[in-house]
């Protein structure tokens, strides 16, 4: 009888504990051309100023710093599509081959309907 009751109640805390990740992992459609660039500016900033990316920055690139002035255009699945520089005081190509590779690989913590691609500009403190 109380092997019954034990396994009841782990089968009940795994498919609570299932149910809770699927909902973590949802993310939240954006349609507003403003919220979207609000939210890009606040990630793309973010993710310059992570543990993660000054690490790699500082492994290569520790003498490297400035601005650097881009067109990111960010497609439905909340990836980066193209990132183009505008302008920078920055001179080393590597790093931007470097910069350019981390940014594609991100992914927002959005999406965007179907079909939908905004351009954002972006300034950049490195």
């Amino acid at each position: 009888m109380n092997k019954k009751y034990l396994l009841s109640f782990f089968f009940l805390l795994f498919a609570l504990v299932s149910i809770n990740t699927v909902y973590a992992q949802k993310r939240v459609t954006l349609t507003d051309e403003e919220q979207v660039q609000e939210e890009v500016s606040k990630e793309v900033e973010a993710a310059f100023k992570s543990e993660d990316f000054l690490k790699k920055k500082n492994k290569k690139f520790a003498a490297v710093s400035g601005y650097i002035v881009t067109d990111i255009s960010v497609v439905k699945n909340g990836k980066i599509a193209t990132f183009f520089k505008v302008d920078s005081d920055i001179k080393n190509n590597d790093f931007f081959e470097f910069l350019s590779d981390y940014l594609l690989a991100y992914k927002f913590n959005f999406k965007l309907p179907k079909q939908q691609k905004y351009k954002i500009r972006q300034t950049i403190q490195i």
